[in-house]
């Protein structure tokens, strides 16, 4: 028996729940298509409005997805993109986003004096949420609390499922971060690109996309990826003056990068919003299988967080908050963060200044570990001359446009000249 004619059910959910069924059993897979809402009515006996109802359930759970005249169809787990790729062998690796480990510090030093933690101890390791609120204290006007999560990612989806539902739509910069569209796309949530200049996130177009319908912002406010560019103070008070206005919104900056950026911090939270979360990670400086950020969030936002991190269920492990702390609390750390920092921005100038003495000249001032370089030489092209890097299409929410990510945290200076010749020359022949 075909298994569309196997779907009943005389009510909404009836119907959704017959297809699940038949998706969960394996009947019904990726790309199949559902019959038609007046055929299947009519086999039912039932109203064509309930067949819609119930096909707009089965898109809101994710099990399926509309297709406009191509009907409604099983969805399939979405892609998601991420760094960190290994690089075709003979191939210079410009695209993995990863930071050098030789500037990351040895963490198993750290993890000496731990005492083993048991159900029922507090979720936050008391030395590292003192620091948190120590540092961000110094940024943050006004009350605010501290979670700890397993990482920038999982503090965002979390933040994104506590506050929306599958279907709405968030603000996102355009370009955007890898990890941002796989979350939007596996949660079900829709982007709204906001365009990305040389000041950061633009004003208008997240006043477009706020009036649009989103109900979320996700902001890089420093070292944007994939483009570099960090918020200007005079675009931050921008920001703040469209947020104002929606206070219904949720806001989430993802500082993920305050540890090596070379700029301020210039929050786009307005102090009277109610919805708020401030979210900075380790991956980068102490190293990415660290996979802990602390978020700073209003007070409703931080018991929902901790509703989710609790000591009983899914805290983040005590032993890597003990060595985190540990290691925010070395003098020798301290160093080898301030020596990262110089290092990533020379290596990004070296390329930046090789690029400009062939006339290339990058848009967005870089900063932190890529530089965003709009060329018409293409991935593949510049691959053929043994180089990978990331393509503008991997980051786009909206319309693409030439250009590549070059990831600039192991760049000598002779791999910087080598690879501005080399692109200058793929750009040409582009032409």
């Amino acid at each position: 028996m075909n298994a569309v004619s196997s779907i009943g059910g005389t009510t909404a959910a009836g119907i959704a729940a017959s297809v699940r069924d038949l998706v969960d059993v394996g009947r019904l897979g990726a790309g199949d298509a559902l019959p038609p809402i007046r055929s299947l009515s009519q086999e039912l006996g039932v109203n064509r409005n309930t067949v819609a109802a119930a096909y707009r359930l089965l898109v809101a759970a994710g099990v399926a997805e509309t297709h406009g005249r191509g009907g409604t169809v099983i969805a399939a787990v979405p892609d998601a993109a991420r760094d960190g790729a290994s690089a075709r062998p003979g191939l210079v690796d410009l695209a993995s986003g990863n930071p050098d480990p030789r500037l990351l510090p040895d963490v198993v030093e750290y993890v000496r004096g731990y005492e083993a933690s048991l159900y029922g101890t507090p979720a936050e390791h008391a030395g590292l949420a003192a620091w948190a609120r120590g540092a961000l204290g110094e940024e943050l006007p006004g009350p605010f609390g501290v979670v700890v999560t397993h990482g920038a990612v999982d503090a965002i989806e979390r933040l994104l499922a506590m506050h929306l539902t599958r279907g709405d739509a968030v603000a996102v910069e355009d370009p955007c971060f890898l990890a941002h569209i796989s979350t939007l796309r596996l949660n079900g949530f829709t982007a709204i690109p906001v365009a990305v200049d040389q000041c950061g996130m633009s004003a208008r177009g997240l006043s477009d996309a706020l009036e649009a319908g989103a109900r979320a912002v996700i902001c890089t406010p420093r070292a944007q990826n994939p483009t570099g560019a960090s918020l200007k103070a005079e675009r931050a008070e921008a920001l703040r003056a469209v947020l104002v206005r929606h206070p219904h919104a949720l806001v989430i900056e993802d500082d993920h990068l305050w540890a090596l950026s070379t700029a301020g911090y210039h929050r786009i939270t307005p102090p009277e919003l109610p919805r708020w979360a401030l979210v900075r990670s380790v991956a980068k400086f102490l190293g990415p299988d660290l996979r802990l950020a602390v978020v700073a969030a209003d007070e409703e936002t931080v018991d929902r967080l901790h509703a989710r991190l609790g000591p009983a269920t899914t805290w983040v492990s005590h032993l890597l908050q003990h060595a985190v702390a540990g290691m925010l609390d070395d003098p020798r750390v301290e160093r080898l963060r301030q020596t990262a920092r110089a290092a990533y921005a020379a290596r990004a100038t070296s390329l930046v200044d090789a690029l400009r003495r062939r006339s290339i000249e990058v848009s967005i001032a870089p900063d932190g570990l890529n530089v965003w370089i709009e060329t018409a030489a293409t991935a593949d092209a510049l691959a053929a001359r043994g180089w990978r890097v990331r393509p503008a299409n991997a980051f786009a929410v909206g319309a693409t446009i030439d250009a590549v990510r070059v990831t600039t945290s192991t760049l000598t200076e002779q791999q910087a000249e080598a690879f501005a010749a080399d692109l200058q020359e793929a750009a040409c022949s582009q032409a």
